[in-house]
């Protein structure tokens, strides 16, 4: 796949001076909208997961005219709803030495050096403000004997400050969100439009000026305009195919802005979530994620013999490795998650693993038990124990689970800027679908914080500065029906193909092909390989797909058909990203890049940027690069012995 390098690219927005200070002298250098003009601007916002339904509920609030879109029957369904484990704020109730400024620098170090400082403080400060925001929404956090709130802690910090609703925690954080927006729909500030997908960004003079999206009951295209568009579609790791996403998520959306001119930042950052109950057949269609949480108490281990095929109850204390331990003393088991994930895969292909194929690692839950006695363990983890009795028919109070990496977050996403608006103006992005606060690794339990920051307190500040200048006018006819001509042809080239492969059959074959060439482990020989290959896929997708029934009516083919045309084109951008990268960062390992320990070895000199691609079309991409600037935590080599 061929590229060209284009100009450098840099945030504009975030401002200079001590990073204590930044986003302060950011809200109020902002342009305030005031409320009579609200009434008069109006913004779609698209997914209704923590950062969307937050963000619509927000806007709502503040006066806009808000549109609220999602593929889902009701907002609530959307995946935040999977995240287990917690939320991490730096309210520090533990007194065990955690600070705004340790939030920061441990998920900077975590990002392995490829986040942004502004942005990351930013977060580390929005944090302490979201739990009050959602324990007045009535979140039920678990609260210590006394009364206060409980926390745990996570991989990458040797502090306790994950907030924590049992093994519910994104469930809980959404109803809190959906409370609040369902107040503005009642209110008359958002209308709710479900089972609705985007399939295109209307751009005109230079502007994001609205979405085409399809009734997915009726199979109507309806095009929505708007002075603003916010995009908050979740993260692509269903381009494996296998992964611990909903089997809903997809590219589409952000996909689409990035041909529409949005530029696409780090694709090849993907993370591997260590916790993950291993797959145990081909007829499997996506995985299921154990908490990290349960790392807390929680021992990994494996057989200390090759092949060792005893019971794990047979096996005596002496011929367990608890390897994480071993190799890193001062975090152990709460190492990072690329940490933990590349551990396991080292020791699995050492052919200690456990389970079918020899595929997996024990997590061991017995000294917990006898420590704290198994009525507290229920209390904790009850219902992560149930969910994975029901899908092994195993008990872990009695046998430790099994567990083995897999696909989980990406932390590439459309590129923003400190306002979170992408390179197209009127087009703001956030929560999982932008790039900006995790750099090449997520620390457990910043997701639903970076969500929440995002939708409730940066987006609605930031945005505002943009609608200042606005309303911006009637929307130009021909950029509309451009966009929905461009809809309606790829439906019909979809439906007119009728070959004799599913969707879900070239979905399972590309997703294989990722997960062997461009997953826990990169080379150039692999990545090449993907490269040849993937276009040949799609070449015989566009030849031999069949989607039955039609496209005027509910049609869950054609769903899948579009969602899997675009992951081929967003997999090459992934490979094509890797190959370029020739070092080893967070959840991106190149084989070639490593040091003596096996550990990720990063290239500062030549990779301390953030790669920013521009859809080039039949020209090939055009990669920007903004660099990576370090004033107040130290580029070294990342340890967590």
């Amino acid at each position: 796949m061929k590229y060209t390098e284009g100009s450098a690219i840099r945030d504009t927005k975030a401002p200079a001076g001590p990073i204590e200070e930044r986003w302060e002298k950011r809200k109020f250098s902002a342009k305030l909208v005031n409320p009579a003009n609200k009434r008069k601007l109006n913004v779609i916002v698209v997914g209704t997961g923590l950062a969307g339904g937050s963000a619509a509920a927000t806007l709502g609030e503040l006066g806009y005219n808000v549109k609220s879109f999602c593929y889902q029957d009701t907002p609530r369904r959307a995946h935040s709803i999977a995240a287990q484990g917690g939320i991490n704020a730096a309210k520090n109730y533990r007194g065990d030495g955690d600070s705004i400024y340790r939030l920061f620098y441990d998920t900077v170090k975590g990002g392995d050096f490829r986040a942004r400082e502004s942005n990351v403080y930013r977060l580390a400060q929005v944090s302490v403000n979201i739990i009050d925001q959602a324990v007045a929404q009535g979140v039920p956090f678990a609260r210590e004997y006394g009364g206060l709130l409980d926390t745990r802690s996570f991989g990458g910090a040797q502090v306790s400050r994950t907030f924590y609703a049992r093994g519910q925690t994104g469930q809980q954080l959404l109803l809190g969100a959906y409370q609040a927006l369902e107040r503005q729909i009642a209110a008359g500030t958002v209308e709710m439009h479900t089972r609705h997908e985007m399939l295109d960004l209307i751009v005109a003079d230079g502007r994001a000026r609205g979405v085409i999206v399809r009734d997915m009951v009726t199979g109507e295209i309806e095009r929505h305009l708007a002075d603003a568009v916010v995009l908050a579609t979740g993260g692509y790791g269903n381009v494996f195919f296998l992964s611990t996403n909903a089997k809903g998520c997809n590219t589409t959306a952000i996909w689409r802005a990035h041909e529409r001119g949005a530029y696409f930042a780090n694709p090849c950052y993907t993370q591997i979530h260590p916790t993950c109950i291993p797959v145990s057949g081909e007829y499997q269609s996506k995985l299921t994620l154990m908490s990290e949480s349960l790392r807390n108490d929680g021992r990994v281990w494996v057989p200390l013999r090759k092949n060792d095929g005893r019971a794990p109850g047979d096996i005596p204390e002496g011929e367990r490795d608890y390897y994480l331990e071993r190799i890193y003393p001062a975090f152990g088991n709460l190492v990072p998650r690329d940490i933990a994930s590349r551990a396991a895969k080292n020791v699995c292909d050492e052919g200690r693993g456990v389970g079918p194929g020899g595929l997996g690692v024990y997590l061991d839950f017995r000294d917990a038990i006898n420590r704290l006695g198994r009525d507290a363990v229920e209390k904790k983890y009850g219902n992560l124990f149930e969910m994975y009795e029901r899908i092994t028919g195993e008990n872990p109070y009695d046998v430790p689970m099994r567990i083995y990496p897999a696909v989980h977050y990406t932390m590439g996403g459309l590129w923003v800027d400190y306002d979170l608006q992408s390179t197209i103006p009127g087009l703001f992005v956030v929560g999982e679908a932008n790039f900006s606060d995790h750099g090449a690794n997520r620390l457990g339990a910043s997701a639903l914080m970076q969500g929440l920051a995002d939708g409730y307190f940066v987006l609605p500040t930031t945005i505002g500065d943009y609608l200042a200048a606005g309303p911006f006018g009637d929307v130009d006819e021909e950029a509309v029906a451009e966009a929905e001509i461009r809809v309606r042809a790829k439906i019909d080239r979809l439906m007119s193909v009728n070959g004799t492969r599913t969707p879900d059959s070239f979905h399972r074959e590309l997703g294989k092909l990722m997960w062997d060439y461009c997953g826990m482990e990169r080379t150039e020989e692999s990545l090449r390989k993907a490269l040849e290959r993937i276009p040949e896929l799609r070449e015989e997708f566009w030849q031999n797909v069949k989607v039955s029934g039609t496209a005027e009516e509910l049609n869950q083919v054609l769903e899948k058909a579009g969602r899997v045309a675009d992951f081929f084109d967003l997999a090459e951008l992934m490979c094509l990203d890797a190959l370029i990268r020739t070092e080893s960062c967070g959840g991106h390992f190149r084989a070639e890049s490593q040091d003596a320990d096996g550990e990720a070895l990063r290239d500062d000199e030549h990779f301390a940027h953030v790669s920013a691609w521009e859809f080039g079309g039949e020209d090939g991409p055009v990669l920007h690069k903004e660099a990576l600037e370090y004033e107040y935590v130290k580029m070294t080599q990342r340890s967590y012995k």
